[in-house]
């Protein structure tokens, strides 16, 4: 039977079509290895590149701790001979005791600094500090008494020393960890003390940024970045 001119041209259409559907799913499976290629590629530079970046940026951090280790560790270490056992039902409130006495500005609830440290329990067991195989590790950086995580025995013993100084706090319990407590040496309900030494706080180094690419290719892993 003859067909309409009409007929023909929807023949036409669905055959043009069907054409244009197989070509396009052939170019797709062509396209898509090198589509992938090219990603990986670009993955691979990019995680090449922040390596690089992270290194020379680790290289200026322990360049500076270096050269702050030089000025402060000889001053800071002495201190070290404050830790000894205490009576820990002897402590009932927050004591502040300058050993030193700095030059410097006056520390407030926003002023930002950093600070070494050295930190013990009622035993006389150095828990935390900034001393480490001779020498100091990087500052603690303090953006501010109250704007920073720390136990309240901090926020509010470090409030009044002076940049330069040198503190011993006395921190009861609840000003401390707690009832919580904090790892093996500091128990729930444990008094500790820290003497602290307040500085100038060093020039930041910022850390590099992390390649789009690289969260990227994280987040599909369902890791957050």
């Amino acid at each position: 039977m003859a067909t309409t001119r009409g007929q023909r041209l929807g023949i036409w259409i669905i055959t043009g079509t069907l054409a244009i559907g197989t070509i396009g799913g052939f170019i797709a499976m062509m396209v898509q290895p090198s589509n992938d290629a090219k990603d990986q590629a670009e993955l691979k530079q990019a995680q090449e590149d922040y390596k690089k970046a992270t290194t020379e940026w680790q290289k200026k951090v322990d360049a500076q701790t270096a050269e702050l280790n030089k000025k402060y560790y000889a001053k800071f270490a002495e201190f070290s001979s404050r830790v000894g056992a205490f009576e820990a039902g002897d402590v009932k409130e927050l004591g502040k005791e300058d050993l030193v006495e700095g030059g410097g500005a006056e520390v407030k609830g926003d002023t930002k600094f950093a600070a070494y440290y050295i930190g013990w329990n009622a035993k006389g067991e150095i828990f935390d500090q900034s001393i480490n195989g001779g020498k100091l590790k990087a500052p603690f950086a303090v953006d501010g008494p109250a704007n920073t995580s720390v136990i309240q025995g901090w926020k509010e013993g470090l409030i009044g020393m002076k940049i330069g100084g040198v503190r011993e706090l006395t921190i009861p319990a609840d000003k401390a960890y707690g009832d919580r407590g904090q790892g093996d040496k500091i128990p729930a309900n444990s008094p500790l003390k820290f003497v602290v030494m307040a500085i100038e706080k060093p020039a930041e180094i910022p850390r590099p940024e992390m390649p789009e690419v690289i969260k990227r290719y994280y987040r599909s892993r369902g890791l957050n970045v």
